[in-house]
């Protein structure tokens, strides 16, 4: 594009698909035009721009290009940032900005669709990149200047779930299948395979036994024909028992078996697995209100019997690097408390503050993740009210942030992000009802100013790695696993650190507070202790 010649790094350039592999570019004050992927390359190569999208789905359109953009702002995300809301379109963020109704829910296009009302955005102009930037510049003129780091890592965050859901996590097929095949036998039908996993517990049970090993109740009453009377049939309850009857461990053992047969069996290798060898999902850049990214595809609750065989590609290393207690240093930052940002100087804070407190370190753990959950009572309960005379500071912060929420009013992260609570009105429930319902809500917004400050910067780390071109296969809450050629280990071990304070930096300026990170070199993901 001519008009981007001489462009300073970071120039906003709306971008959106035209169909057909060829997208339409826009610039502010220029006509849009439609070029190619090798244009787009070459434009990424010299100007590196800020590309501009409506949604994260223009993003994985151009990773399915070849292209993987150093920056972007992408309107639909930064939108669901500034207003707590998920399912939401293009059309939903141009009303919002231009102080318009809510549109009409989508509909199928024909004679009789009604058109787009006055001002509100219709089909062509969910593809019109012109008006991406004049949407995002919007959005940038009214989000507060601290919000904008969150917001364009929030819309990079969409980028790396695009690239993630591109290339894949590698993963030893033949490793999968034999750790599938100890658990639930030899790949067969699926009511064979169910009926093998049922009869190894059965057959431990009365004869002519008919129980429905699923069913709480006829596991019950199954335990109770062998003598065993349990109020429930939770597994640390089971576990302390096993020594009771044959039944109660070959019990257990079908739950491993019957979630592996389910989930995580031959067909889930077969749907997901791909013959390169690499396990893919579909990734989001935030689940909602806590803000972290999930993925499909068992990639955010593998079961650890699986991960064997997540294994390196030959040559290759895995980096893993996991945030150690993130949510209580996330607090000392965005509360201010700097007694609390003193025990941060420790690799085990939860060391200083048990001394503070007079109490055992278990004690201490107890009561700090309490104190961020809502939990205020049982063991932590007298050492909480420790912590709020030692860190009166971080203490109000919750405080604040839970009262807020019990009222129904919504609460917002360090970063921007709007956490919406709802209240009770238009409800007819009474007051004992509304008095739990408000106490609910306390809890979640006490956590969710922390545990989604920790995901905004856990994001901020991960695009930090991404931008010296370290290949990240997995974003795991507070865990990244990097895929890199086995003579690069050691420099790739002191890029994840470097960049982890230097997200810290860009994303709390002048904090006190010390991050730290369990940085390994592993083949298979299950050598990470």
């Amino acid at each position: 594009m001519r008009s981007l010649d001489g462009s300073a790094r970071g120039t906003s350039v709306g971008v959106a698909p035209v169909g057909d592999g060829s997208m339409r570019l826009a610039v502010p004050g220029g006509a849009p035009v439609v070029v190619d992927a090798d244009a787009l390359a070459g434009i990424e190569g010299e100007v590196r721009p800020r590309w501009v999208t409506w949604s994260p789905a223009t993003l994985r359109t151009l990773v399915a290009l070849g292209l993987r953009p150093a920056m972007c702002w992408d309107v639909v995300t930064v939108h669901r940032l500034m207003v707590g809301r998920w399912r939401v379109r293009e059309a939903d963020a141009w009303a919002w900005l231009h102080d318009l109704d809510p549109p009409a829910p989508d509909a199928p296009l024909d004679l009789f669709t009604e058109p787009p009302a006055d001002g509100q955005l219709g089909p062509d102009g969910a593809g019109d990149p012109s008006l991406a930037l004049e949407a995002a510049a919007i959005q940038q003129r009214r989000l507060e200047p601290a919000h904008l780091p969150t917001a364009r890592s929030e819309s990079t965050a969409e980028l790396l779930c695009a690239e993630l859901e591109a290339d894949g996590l590698p993963m030893d097929r033949s490793v999968a299948e034999s750790i599938v095949a100890a658990y639930v036998g030899p790949r067969d039908s699926e009511a064979q395979e169910r009926a093998r996993r049922d009869d190894a517990v059965l057959g431990h049970a009365p004869p002519d036994s008919r129980f429905d090993l699923r069913s709480p109740n006829d596991v019950r009453s199954l335990l109770r024909r062998i003598g065993i009377e349990v109020p429930d049939t939770r597994a640390w309850r089971l576990e302390a028992m096993q020594d009771a009857h044959p039944l109660i461990p070959a019990l257990l053992a079908w739950r491993k078996a019957e979630r592996i047969g389910t989930a995580f069996g031959y067909s889930w290798l077969d749907a997901h697995l791909g013959a390169d060898g690499r396990l893919r999902g579909e990734w989001t850049g935030s689940d909602g209100a806590a803000g972290r990214m999930t993925a499909t595809a068992g990639l955010h609750n593998m079961p650890a019997e699986l991960r064997p065989a997540v294994q390196a590609e030959p040559g290759h290393v895995f980096v893993r690097a996991d945030l150690g207690q993130i949510e209580p240093r996330v607090l000392a930052a965005v509360s201010g408390d700097r007694a609390l940002a003193t025990a941060t100087a420790d690799a085990d804070m939860y060391a200083p503050v048990a001394r503070q407190l007079g109490v055992d370190r278990a004690v201490a753990k107890v009561a700090v993740l309490g104190a961020m959950y809502g939990q205020t009572t049982g063991r932590g309960a007298e050492a909480l009210r420790g912590l709020e005379r030692a860190y009166p500071v971080a203490m109000a912060y919750l405080t604040h942030a839970a009262q807020q929420a019990a009222a129904g009013q919504d609460v917002r992260t360090a970063g921007g992000r709007l956490v919406r609570m709802g209240g009770d009105a238009g409800f007819d429930v009474d007051e004992r009802e509304a008095r739990r319902r408000a106490s609910a809500r306390g809890r979640y917004g006490r956590n969710a100013v922390v545990q989604g400050a920790a995901a905004e910067l856990f994001k901020m780390w991960a695009l930090l790695v991404r931008a010296r071109a370290l290949p990240i296969v997995l974003c795991l809450h507070d865990e990244l696993l990097v895929h890199v050629p086995a003579a690069d280990a050691a420099a790739a071990v002191t890029a994840v650190g470097e960049c982890l304070q230097e997200a810290a930096a860009r994303w709390s300026p002048g904090t006190p507070v010390r991050f730290v990170a369990e940085v390994s070199v592993v083949e298979r993901w299950s050598d990470a202790k």
